[in-house]
């Protein structure tokens, strides 16, 4: 009787250290929910992080296209400076592709990269989704819509939409300098960021 009791302990014991080490291996929190990511690198080493970090304006949103934004003029360099310009500007993009997405565990935000047609060499434009609690909503809802694409969306699952899904995106203009972003049909270093996507 005693050592079945102890064999049951055992058990018990062995449920919770196995629980214990899933929580602490994946960080302390639930990499499901989007809305509870926990950025690796302080906001100190990302490029002109408070002009990401932002509400969107209210409407209304002036009407463009992908092909539009690969057309605006890059620059060489990008001062660490407030928005100014184009970058003050509300947009929509009422017909594009979702090629690309995943959580940047550097600092949360949702990395979506669309494309004016569903080839998979078109050049892409990227657009982020800060993870500011404003933008909790729009996370999860493109966390929800890409599930039911049967694709997971998670800090360790996303990546590349084998069949490129139509979405609309609204939000800000915004030019980062040149770097590893995101994929190589990334064309052109302005942005919406921030921003939300819907898929269609």
């Amino acid at each position: 009787m005693l050592t079945r009791r102890r064999q049951q302990i055992a058990v018990k014991l062995g449920g919770l250290l196995v629980a214990l080490v899933t929580l602490f291996s994946c960080g302390g929190h639930d990499l499901s929910n989007l809305c509870d990511c926990h950025p690796k690198e302080p906001d100190s080493v990302d490029f002109r992080h408070a002009e990401k970090h932002i509400p969107l304006p209210p409407g209304p949103a002036t009407p463009i296209t992908v092909q539009t934004i690969l057309s605006w003029p890059q620059h060489e360099s990008v001062p660490d400076r407030p928005r100014i310009g184009r970058e003050t500007m509300l947009f929509q993009v009422n017909h594009a592709f979702l090629q690309w997405a995943s959580v940047q565990d550097g600092d949360c935000d949702l990395h979506l990269e669309i494309s004016a047609t569903p080839e998979k060499n078109a050049p892409r434009v990227m657009v982020e989704t800060p993870v500011d609690a404003e933008y909790c909503t729009a996370r999860q809802s493109v966390q929800a819509q890409l599930k039911q694409h049967g694709r997971n969306l998670t800090e360790t699952d996303g990546g590349e939409i084998p069949k490129p899904i139509p979405v609309t995106v609204m939000g800000l203009a915004f030019e980062d300098f040149e770097h590893n972003r995101g994929t190589a049909q990334i064309a052109t270093t302005w942005e919406l960021h921030p921003a939300i996507l819907s898929l269609q």
